[in-house]
């Protein structure tokens, strides 16, 4: 049983969570902007590749996604999460091996496979050891690992690329890679499935079962999936938008602004910077508002960034663009994982947040693509930026048609 008197076990799990992330998301798919353009000069891709890259990436998320809530039953989501990061960091690891477009992008669809594995039960996880009043601050907590990565990698990458010259991108897959594998070794020595198994309960309160009351109602289980479809359509429209602006910010400064590769390494560990606070900030305003007012506010944040960099404005919109997006980024992942809790209960959180992020990750899957080849066609991401701020608006208005969670 856990003893100590001045934290309870689970704000471990929860800082534990931050670790997972940093590596699962942080390393394992936000790395990939600072190395797109000097991995892509030494293998001659092209926009469109490099697109694919990415979505190879959420395509095996998304496969992953679809198997992580039936692993985590067989093994439990502390093992899951663990098996994850292994196949994050090797995957990685040897893409630095890579010699061609086919290798790198067979390795990051197992990349992606890991994430989800990792991540998928790592942010159920917050339902079962948090109360509906606490799950927006730990779900923040933990994604802002995610920015922690960003400001990794915008600092080191540039770094190793300039001391190592044109095949550095090698040296920053492996370094990324083995930082990963070290995480799961932290993973699988603290984390734990249930508050039970410290002998607690959820931090705020006693366990509710709210899953079994709700499905003895008539029509509340087809409400509720109803309302996780709802969620689904609209954090898809958030995965095919940040990625893009994630995967591209730093190809468009350098290759459309005439960014140094440093400098635009500076602006993206920035965003990573902010970002740190973005999970934590919004997931305590949704605890306090509502996660329907929260998304609103978000969205409206995501298509101002998005209108200040498609419009081609003069550099210091570009800044204010790039600090939006970076306040904003792990907003929305973070009310969807404490708004799953709160519609449908703990022991289905788990599930449902996987449901909603198969269309988060179809998505994804979409955006990048869409993106890279809008970008061939056109000769810049304008066109790719204009669409982003389009989509967030659609969220904005499906956000406002969100029915609120029955009181318990």
């Amino acid at each position: 049983m856990w003893k100590s008197s001045q934290i309870h076990y689970g704000w471990i799990v929860a800082i534990t969570g931050m670790a997972v992330l940093f590596a699962c998301l942080g390393l394992g798919r936000f790395s990939l902007g600072m190395l797109l353009p000097s991995m892509g000069t030494s293998l001659n891709l092209n926009y469109s590749q490099m697109g694919m890259i990415g979505t190879g990436n959420f395509v095996g998320y998304m496969l992953s996604v679809v198997l992580a809530g039936m692993v985590a039953k067989t093994i439990g989501a502390r093992w899951t999460i663990s098996l994850g990061l292994v196949l994050v960091g090797g995957s990685m690891a040897l893409i630095s091996r890579a010699m061609g477009f086919m290798e790198v992008m067979a390795l990051y669809v197992a990349t992606g496979i890991g994430s989800g594995l990792a991540n998928v039960p790592m942010m159920g996880l917050v339902s079962h050891w948090f109360s509906k009043t606490n799950r927006g601050r730990a779900a923040g907590l933990m994604l802002s690992g995610n920015g922690i990565a960003i400001v990794f990698t915008g600092l080191l990458i540039p770094g190793i690329n300039t001391s190592m010259g044109p095949e550095g991108w090698r040296t920053g897959w492996l370094t990324i890679g083995v930082l990963s594998l070290g995480i799961t070794a932290i993973a699988a020595f603290f984390l734990r499935n249930e508050p039970g198994d410290k002998g607690l309960a959820p931090v705020g309160g006693a366990a509710t079962l709210q899953p079994p009351s709700d499905s003895s109602l008539p029509g509340k289980k087809n409400s509720n999936r109803g309302t996780m479809v709802h969620l689904g359509c609209i954090y898809a429209l958030f995965g095919a938008t940040y990625v893009v602006y994630a995967t591209f910010i730093v190809t468009a400064m350098v290759n459309e602004r005439g960014f140094g590769e440093n400098t635009a390494g500076t602006f993206w560990a920035v965003v990573g910077g902010l970002s740190i606070f973005s999970g934590p900030l919004f997931g305590w305003l949704s605890d306090r508002l509502g996660r329907k007012r929260g998304l609103l506010l978000v969205y409206a944040l995501f298509t101002l960034a998005y209108v200040l960099v498609a419009a081609d404005l003069p550099n210091p919109f570009l800044y204010a663009s790039i600090a939006i997006f970076g306040l904003a980024v792990w907003s929305v992942p973070t009310i969807m994982s404490a708004a799953v809790g709160d519609y449908t209960g703990p022991a289905r959180a788990v599930k449902a947040f996987g449901f909603i992020t198969l269309f988060f990750g179809a998505g994804q899957i979409t955006g990048p693509a869409v993106a890279g080849v809008l970008a061939d066609n056109t000769g810049t991401f304008s066109m790719a930026f204009w669409l982003c701020a389009l989509l967030t608006t659609m969220a904005i208005g499906l956000t406002l048609c969100l029915r609120p969670p029955a009181e318990t």
